[in-house]
């Protein structure tokens, strides 16, 4: 069954710019699909009009549509503040927030009305567990989320998308600022959810790529290049540009 499907979309900014060409794609449920290819491809760019943070950017044109359950999400109607609650994105560095550990879980759950206790340490702890951070943090649940490495603030990050209980998680490089150890821990995790989620990841190299990819689509310059199960494609892709990537020939 498939979570999302992207219809010809284009999108075109302010300064000219051809982000994205026609690009149509159909991301699963319950897998990890990875978006990969040389900087600049668009990868970033078709995760941020997912969650529609592309209002935020001087955008000129987009086209095309993008199904979410059916819906096009980018019909202006769309409440994006409910979307961006069921499409968790977390981003390349750690952006905690400068409160408490705890805090940086429970807020959005206080943002969206929650005010009882008892049910925000429920999800605190649920979130920080499924995180794989529980067993570091909660003796020191109330230290400023500064105090905690790289690696776990990262996790936090996961936690804090977690708590609002999405159906997708999208990652836009999200260990290329950590060391082996924590990059393997969440690398992990997403293999151990990828049952209860669907998660769309963009890495930070092709061997990260490989390990990851239930499915895998190669971007090139704003263009979808080639789109199979990971296996396939990394074993045996069938459009020279992406063999020449992934062989290390370019990029």
């Amino acid at each position: 069954m498939d979570k999302i499907v992207i219809e010809n979309f284009s999108i075109r900014y302010s300064d000219g710019v051809e982000s994205l060409r026609n690009i149509s794609l159909s991301i699963p449920a319950n897998a990890v699909t990875v978006l990969f290819g040389p900087a600049g491809g668009g990868k970033s760019t078709l995760l941020r009009a997912i969650n529609r943070l592309n209002d935020l950017a001087d955008v000129k044109e987009t086209s095309g549509r993008i199904l979410f359950n059916g819906q096009n999400i980018l019909d202006p109607k769309v409440d994006v503040v409910e979307l961006r609650r069921k499409i968790g994105m977390v981003f390349s560095r750690p952006v905690v927030l400068p409160m408490s550990i705890y805090q940086n879980v429970s807020y959005p759950l206080e943002l969206m009305g929650e005010k009882r206790k008892s049910r925000l340490d429920e999800a605190v702890e649920k979130a920080l567990k499924r995180a794989v951070l529980w067993d570091e943090v909660y003796d020191r649940l109330h230290d400023p989320a500064t105090a905690i490495s790289g690696g776990q603030q990262q996790r936090l990050c996961l936690a804090r998308v977690f708590a609002l209980e999405p159906e997708v998680i999208m990652l836009d490089e999200p260990t290329s600022a950590l060391d082996p150890v924590s990059t393997a821990r969440i690398e992990g995790l997403m293999h151990e959810i990828k049952e209860e989620f669907t998660i769309v990841w963009v890495p930070h190299n092709v061997q990260q790529a490989a390990r990851m990819a239930d499915y895998a689509a190669f971007f090139l310059q704003g263009e979808l290049i080639e789109y199979a199960e990971g296996k396939k494609l990394f074993v045996n892709p069938k459009d020279q540009r992406t063999s020449d990537y992934v062989t290390g020939r370019f990029g």
